[in-house]
């Protein structure tokens, strides 16, 4: 089926949309925001508070969780404004696409403008979307507990289920543009993209934990661990237990195993992107092939160099900006990754 110019843009703009939600959702983990508003109010906690009594309220609020008493005892009023300002931000903009997304999506299926196969894939982006935001809150509320951040896994799997939902959707935008109709059977690259994105699946998860536990302020060192390849906790026996990978926050082998994986999965990960598209480069493709292949080394450098830089900058506070454009450049990568398993699948 040939997707309309509307259906096309409308896709586009869910991508662009939800980019941004995830990006809003790298500053506010960066930020430390993500706790300042205690309650999942889906309807009433669409307005923020508007007097400053209601701002003393959920300040109050906020006082009563660990990161308050552990981290920011005595925060003035505006600095809480400010952290507020961004976790309201991000739930905002959630809402947002959930009206942006849904009405046009009714009104195409009346008007059938789009088929059973994309309807199928829409339905997966919005189940994707709903898990999003459920586990988003189970992941602030492992932070109102006992631990003054939330816990790193459920952030890493709150960010993994986003991508989903991104990959779902950027599927789709890879369909109604037309990109099967430049399909190349080509079996051998098909395999190769394919092993690329798990690769970098895996190294998105890693990244993730790596913020979540704030690790890069153990060792904001590169290329060495504050001076040694392999830091001594790792190599202690008894700090191979599992409360150590459950409590990490209690011991410096978690953040330390965390950076010795995404460091050198991070070299694999470039050293086989960049063969990927040396390989794809030498086969006689179509221009658009080779745009996107340059494209994917032009963001693996990126990303390497901006990971350096976020390091060696994480002495006291982790950089925000270094922190979520290294997470928008592996969107990037993410996108192309699929892009190629896309157009080197075989059409029946």
């Amino acid at each position: 089926m040939k997707y309309n110019k509307y259906v096309r843009i409308w896709l586009l703009c869910g991508c662009v949309l939800l980019f941004f939600q995830i990006f809003i959702g790298g500053v506010t983990r960066i930020t430390g925001s993500g706790l300042s508003i205690t309650k999942w109010e889906i309807i009433t906690g669409t307005l923020p508070p508007t007097s400053e009594e209601a701002w003393n309220k959920e300040f109050d609020l906020y006082k009563e969780t660990p990161q308050y008493k552990k981290i920011n005892q005595g925060m003035a009023l505006s600095k809480f404004k400010f952290i507020y300002f961004w976790e309201y931000f991000h739930r905002l903009w959630a809402r947002l696409m959930g009206f942006v997304f849904i009405f046009p999506f009714i009104f195409f299926i009346y008007k059938k403008w789009i088929d059973r196969w994309m309807i199928r894939q829409l339905c997966l982006v919005i189940f994707w979307a709903m898990m999003a935001a459920l586990f988003g809150w189970i992941m602030v509320a492992s932070g109102l507990v006992d631990r003054p951040w939330v816990n790193a896994y459920k952030l890493s799997l709150h960010l993994g289920i986003a991508l989903t939902t991104l990959s779902f959707l950027i599927w789709g935008v890879y369909r109604a543009v037309g990109y099967n109709k430049l399909a190349s059977d080509n079996k051998q690259l098909y395999r190769l993209a394919w092993f690329f994105l798990l690769a970098l699946i895996l190294q998105i998860f890693f990244g993730a934990v790596v913020s979540g536990m704030r690790a890069a302020l153990y060792y904001p060192s590169w290329p060495d661990l504050n001076g040694k390849y392999i830091p001594e906790v790792l190599l202690d026996p008894s700090s191979w237990r599992l409360t150590n990978l459950v409590d990490y926050d209690k011991d410096a082998f978690m953040p330390a195993l965390i950076h010795v994986l995404h460091r050198n999965w991070g070299y694999f990960v470039y050293a086989f992107g960049t063969y990927l598209s040396y390989r794809i480069l030498r086969y006689p493709l179509r221009p658009l092939f080779y745009g996107f292949n340059v494209g994917l080394l032009v963001f693996l450098n990126l990303q390497v160099l901006l990971g350096i830089l976020l390091l060696i900058n994480s002495k006291a506070s982790i950089p925000l900006w270094f922190g979520v454009l290294h997470q928008a450049i592996a969107i990037g990568l993410l996108c192309i990754a699929l892009f190629n398993i896309y157009v080197f699948k075989r059409r029946i």
